[in-house]
């Protein structure tokens, strides 16, 4: 099976206890290409960057991962956003973005959109986020699910996961509005609750799991934190709790983690309660390491499938 995930890659800027920087590349999408290359599934990184020393650090980082990167366009002149990561005692983060400028807002500007489609046809899995959609302008967010209708229409699933951020959006109405236009073309949602629940305000977890089925969504994963996952489907629900209870050191990409675990799992045949068991265990070593990309030799094992 091979994957294509599309978003935007930033500069990350983690603040540590002694008061000094650490610097990372990171974003929602790309953390979960990372993490699906190193669980061995092909995944290529569908963006665009700058012609600038940290665009070429990017994708020699990728490349280094296993993450295709021969659909990375490059924008002359241009160079990638940014975004600050302070982490609480907790192990909470805030986060604080420059990237009004950022070139992966032009991935789907006029010709460019046709090669990306041509991408896409070719993938077995497509995966996006919500703050895929944030980035695009009105005509942006067309040409992607004109895309992934076509792709679909080739055989390729689509899985999608909210990851609503209000400083992303112009509104919440907005936002709702490209959720609603995106949600024909999804075949498998990964929600976290508390972004839903913020924007759509869902009663719990089985009513934020019943508006995606409404919506024509056929199966559902409800990300909960520390209580688990929730999965359902067209004839069934299920609460998925996690192995051991864990005190995190910074949970920036946990749920990015567990969507890649999730994914690898499901897209190799296991049931989605297993895929969901394999989520929980990636998730849940990657929220004991400061950043994004955890080091590669603390990636947990799994068992051939």
């Amino acid at each position: 099976m091979k994957f294509a995930c599309v978003g935007e890659c930033m500069i990350e800027i983690s603040n540590l206890p002694d008061g000094g920087t650490l610097r990372h590349f990171g974003g929602d999408t790309l953390n979960t290409a990372v993490y699906l290359a190193r669980l061995g599934t092909p995944v290529d990184y569908i963006t665009a960057l700058g012609d600038d020393p940290y665009s070429d650090d990017m994708i020699a980082a990728w490349r280094d991962e296993g993450v295709g990167v021969d659909q990375v366009q490059r924008v002359p002149g241009a160079v990638p956003g940014l975004y600050m990561i302070r982490t609480d005692a907790a192990g909470e983060r805030s986060f604080h973005y420059w990237r009004d400028q950022a070139p992966a807002r032009q991935m789907f500007a006029g010709e460019n959109s046709d090669a990306v489609a041509r991408a896409l046809a070719d993938c077995d899995w497509i995966y996006f986020s919500g703050i895929t959609l944030s980035i695009l302008d009105d005509a942006g967010r067309e040409r992607l699910i004109n895309a992934l209708r076509a792709a679909r229409s080739s055989g390729a699933k689509v899985a999608f996961d909210g990851n609503y951020r209000p400083r992303g959006w112009a509104s919440a109405d907005e936002a709702r509005a490209a959720f609603a236009m995106t949600m024909p073309q999804i075949d498998l949602a990964l929600p976290t609750y508390d972004d839903e629940q913020l924007l759509h305000n869902d009663a719990d977890p089985q009513a934020c799991a019943a508006r995606y089925h409404d919506a024509g969504v056929a199966e559902v994963v409800i990300k909960l934190g520390p209580e688990g996952a929730i999965i359902s489907g067209p004839a069934s629900i299920e609460q998925v709790p996690v192995p051991a209870t864990i005190t995190p050191v910074d949970t920036t990409a946990a749920g990015d983690s567990f969507n890649a675990g999730f994914l690898a799992s499901r897209s190799s045949g296991q049931s989605a309660t297993a895929a969901a068991q394999t989520g929980h265990k990636l998730a849940g070593t990657v929220i004991q390491h400061r950043g994004a990309i955890i080091p590669t030799n603390a990636m947990p094992k799994f068992e051939a499938n």
